[in-house]
């Protein structure tokens, strides 16, 4: 078995490797240097894995790097692979999340500004979906403290023309006939910032995450609120009980066990950090109803960075992978499913994303 771990940083991309269990990791790296990173995939579906990264460059702008070769080379179209239609006055900003889908070579594209992109050749170019784009609710979608963006995209593992994504602020919309038309999907969310406290979108949703055994279940992290929905977005329940702040960015669902999932806290929204400087994951195992503190090998004090809302990920090995990368440039693996964790590597720029997979 082999591991391999791509992290995304604001200076570019490395790249580690493990062939023994994950006890040890070599990295390499800086790949597509200076470049910021949001969004990377691993697509193993072909018969060699396919690196894709959205990368921004101050001197190019926005785009999507491909690798098929494990980052010995990349490749990058001439003419953007993500370009608005001259009709939607709009202009690429960022790439946030690409998404392999069960169907071959469709690869999703969430992007900055608010815009969801079809790939059918493998990410190599992108078609924009026009029904999400032509929302009537769209002109009153908002920026967030980051930007105004789709960060999640969830295609269903049994249903090709069901979809779900997140954004902030907007809030989490579905749609069931591929694309054309699209229903918002936040009943139950709370939302502080605003003057009604439970509306039907404009949530600042964090992320979102589902196993794909159980697809009607989905996790969300919100600006404040952890939240479990049994019915496919259609309402949600808070599960923020047990966890040390209700506040943070990511959401995982562990490989193979849907009630497995992992979160990593923050004190709250004006203060970015660990609740008392201690660097903890915290781990459910029966959906959310309980959390475990996780703290093996992990910082007990002096740790206020933050993990971002991609910058926490598994792999799918058996027992799974987890890591997660810090704004202070520190990336954390831990090989048995949370339990005790160890330092892959250091001193990197600001983590913005972290993907795991067994090639």
């Amino acid at each position: 078995m082999e591991a391999l771990l791509a992290i995304g940083t604001r200076k570019g991309l490395w790249l580690a490797r493990s062939s023994n269990s994950r006890a040890d990791w070599t990295v390499t790296g800086p790949h597509l240097p200076m470049t910021d990173i949001y969004a990377l995939a691993i697509d193993t579906r072909g018969g060699a894995p396919r690196l894709l990264a959205g990368v921004m460059s101050q001197h190019w702008g926005p785009g999507v790097a491909t690798s098929d070769d494990l980052g010995a080379t990349w490749q990058e179209p001439e003419q953007a692979p993500i370009a608005f239609p001259e009709d939607t006055g709009a202009a690429l900003e960022r790439v946030w999340q690409l998404t392999p889908a069960p169907e071959p070579d469709v690869v999703y594209a969430g992007v900055e500004p608010s815009a969801l992109f079809r790939s059918a050749d493998g990410g190599k170019s992108f078609e924009l979906v026009r029904g999400l784009w032509d929302h009537p609710h769209r002109p009153q979608w908002t920026p967030g403290f980051g930007g105004m963006a789709i960060h999640t995209v969830l295609p269903h593992p049994t249903e090709p023309r069901r979809l779900t994504v997140a954004m902030s602020t907007g809030g989490v919309y579905d749609t069931t006939d591929g694309g054309q038309t699209w229903a918002p999907a936040n009943q139950g969310i709370h939302v502080k910032f605003l003057p009604e406290e439970y509306p039907e979108f404009g949530q600042c949703v964090h992320k979102v995450a589902r196993h794909p055994a159980r697809p009607d279940r989905l996790y969300a992290q919100n600006h404040h609120g952890v939240y479990r929905s049994e019915d496919h977005a259609k309402s949600w329940q808070s599960i923020a009980d047990g966890l040390p702040s209700d506040f943070g960015f990511a959401m995982v669902v562990h490989p193979h066990k849907p009630e497995v999932i992992y979160n990593f806290p923050l004190q709250a929204d004006e203060h970015r950090f660990p609740p008392d400087g201690r660097c903890r994951v915290y781990r459910s195992e029966d959906g959310g109803d309980h959390w475990t503190e996780l703290s093996g090998g992990l910082p007990d004090s002096g740790f206020y960075s933050a993990v971002l809302r991609d910058a926490m990920c598994v792999d799918d090995a058996d027992p799974a992978g987890v890591y997660f990368g810090s704004r202070s440039g520190e990336v954390w693996a831990s090989a048995d499913e949370g339990d005790s964790w160890q330092r892959v590597v250091e001193h990197l720029p600001d983590v913005l994303c972290v993907r795991a997979a067994v090639i």
